[in-house]
């Protein structure tokens, strides 16, 4: 009666489920090393791979004025207030006799102005191309004034918008840039620069050489490097206090893809700071985009896990696909096996987690599923289990 006891609690005991224990390394370090970038000699610069993070930074991350930089935010909200398709023009605005009166007001004090004329007609993005190109501080305050109200509601939401977007060295006082007030750092602009280079009219916009609008005529893009040996916007920026700024776009191609390179060149000087910032940035690009590569780093080869029944040997588990990273020499991912719960049995193919490849930008999930099935433990196994 007692073997009989014994081997019957034996029997009905539970029977632990399968586990999924990760085998493959928690980091991997893209191999190689970065060579060294040319950072300028001056003022603060950063830059960024899209989509996949933050390559570096130099300088330190003061806040300092940035000049017309601080147009990209304010058409980040134009465009999120009054969203446009490619090819469409959006709704129009009929410049006003204050409208004149700013552009006058702003052409006296040597700012970037584009010439208006009261009950001229522009479309938001003629407004949007008269901002960006030729840089319009007027225009700016044109188009703060049409989307809130008032220039003054207006920065109350580029405020709001900068936090809302995790940009914790970012303030802006006016709309144009040309308060000294509107100030951020070199990461800060970076990070929205990738942000709004995702939006595809910002990104048509700022990367067009020239515009012809109704009353100005034929205007120039300020960044004369734009369709230049890969520069494909996005902003320059230039004051006494902030000196020379650009915020940079560069496409490249790395194996089959398509990338693109983004950064942020704060507070440069010499006899053109203009030029000496336009110059930093496109060198800053040049140096980093052939550092760039592509690395095999998991295949359906790949162990990344074990199942593990406690009544059989552990079982290798490979993704279900290929991943590839992006990335540059020294890129460090990290790897995380999250396990589904499961059963005491299993069948082919099925399901059993995934493996999440995370980078500085975000993280690529990649099913897991057993090679073959899995059948619960033998009665032999249930009875002589300790």
């Amino acid at each position: 009666m007692l073997v009989v006891a014994a081997g019957a609690l034996q029997f009905l005991r539970p029977v632990p489920p399968i586990v999924l224990v990760r085998a493959a390394p928690s980091t991997v370090t893209l191999p190689g090393r970065l060579g060294p970038l040319p950072w300028p000699q001056f003022g603060e610069a950063a830059v960024a791979v899209s989509g996949v993070g933050m390559v570096g930074g130099h300088g330190g991350d003061q806040a300092e004025p940035i000049g017309s930089v601080a147009k990209v935010m304010t058409a980040v909200l134009v465009l999120k207030d009054h969203p446009l398709q490619l090819g469409a023009t959006g709704p129009t605005v009929t410049v006003t006799p204050a409208d004149v009166a700013t552009y006058q007001q702003d052409l006296a004090g040597g700012q970037s102005v584009v010439p208006v004329a009261s009950g001229e007609v522009l479309t938001e993005l003629q407004l949007l191309e008269a901002m960006l190109i030729p840089s319009g501080n007027n225009i700016a305050t044109l188009l703060a004034q049409w989307d809130a109200g008032s220039e003054g509601a207006f920065v109350s939401e580029m405020n709001r918008e900068a936090r809302a977007l995790g940009l914790p060295r970012t303030t802006y006082a006016d709309a144009s840039g040309l308060s000294p007030e509107t100030a951020s750092d070199a990461a800060d602009q970076t990070r929205l620069a990738e942000y709004a280079m995702a939006n595809p009219v910002f990104a048509e916009i700022v990367a067009m050489p020239q515009v012809t609008l109704p009353v100005a005529g034929v205007t120039y893009n300020v960044n004369a490097d734009v369709t230049h040996g890969g520069i494909v916007g996005v902003k320059t920026g230039s004051t006494p206090q902030a000196g020379g700024c650009f915020v940079f776009a560069y496409q490249t191609t790395v194996g089959s893809r398509s990338v693109l390179v983004v950064g942020a060149v704060l507070g440069q000087g010499g006899t053109s700071v203009l030029d000496s910032a336009l110059a930093a940035g496109v060198e800053l690009a040049h140096a980093l985009g052939p550092q760039l590569e592509l690395v095999p780093l998991l295949s359906p080869a790949t162990v990344v896990a074990r199942l593990e029944p406690a009544w059989s040997t552990p079982i290798p588990v490979t993704p279900s696909q290929s991943y590839t990273a992006l990335g540059w020499p020294g890129l460090k991912l990290h790897l995380r096996v999250v396990p589904l719960r499961l059963g005491t049995s299993l069948r082919a193919r099925q399901r059993v987690g995934a493996v999440l490849v995370q980078s500085p930008a975000g993280r690529v999930s990649l099913p897991l599923a057993g090679p073959s099935p899995v059948h619960g433990p033998s009665l032999r196994w249930r009875l002589t289990r300790l």
